[in-house]
Formats: C-alpha cells, sequence, structure tokens
C-alpha cells in the first residue's frame, strides 16, 4: 500500500495510512502494529483515533527515522509517499514506493485511490 508522511512540526512526523488501506490492511482493534524500517524492526501503538477517522501512525523512533531520511517531511512540510507491504500480521516493511515490486505498487494505488 502506498503511504505518505506526514508531519505537524518537527518531532511529530508520522504515517498517513489512509481511510482505505486501514479498512483492507489492518484487523479492526488492533493495538499495534511492528513496522521494519531498514535494519530496525519497530512497534507502533495505534491510537483510538487511527480507527475514526485519521488513520496516522504515531512513535518517536519512527518519527526520527523518517526526519532523518526524509529531512523535507517536517522541514519543507512536503509529504513523501512510501510503500507499507505487509510482512505477516500485524507486521510491516516501510520503504520508498519506488523500491517496492511495480505490479504489488500498481495494486496499491488503485486501493488507495
Amino acid at each position: 500500500m502506498v503511504v505518505k508522511t506526514h508531519s505537524k512540526g518537527r518531532g511529530v512526523t508520522g504515517l498517513n495510512v489512509g481511510a482505505q488501506n486501514v479498512q483492507r490492511y489492518f484487523q479492526k482493534g488492533t493495538l499495534y502494529v511492528e513496522i521494519q524500517l531498514d535494519h530496525l524492526r519497530i512497534q507502533c501503538g495505534l491510537a483510538p483515533e487511527f480507527w475514526q477517522g485519521e488513520p496516522e501512525i504515531h512513535d518517536p523512533r519512527l518519527c526520527a527515522w523518517l526526519e532523518t531520511k526524509y529531512p523535507s517531511c517536517y522541514s519543507k512540510g512536503d509529504s513523501v509517499p512510501l510503500a507499507l507491504i505487509p510482512d505477516g500480521k500485524n507486521s510491516f516493511k516501510l520503504q520508498p514506493a519506488c523500491a517496492a515490486a511495480p505490479s504489488r505498487l500498481r495494486l496499491a494505488r488503485r486501493t488507495a485511490a
């Protein structure tokens, strides 16, 4: 699935998953997800708002990683598209959208639209 970075200022950058992706890829009521960032695997809690129209994932480690890899996320307020690829139950790999397999990315874009 294609997700976008979302910044509310330095130190508060996360992922906007999109409501349709939540319905398709997340089991209702899940409290946390695991996300693999390069060689690091972290657990990110899902706030109640995630299920109520604010499908964003925030975590201090995710924020630090995103702001290091994509400094324009917070400095210019730019949104960066990324691929969040399912990798088991409540587990995902995060990588640049261009690195995702083309067929998976096309499917994810149709789903997000």
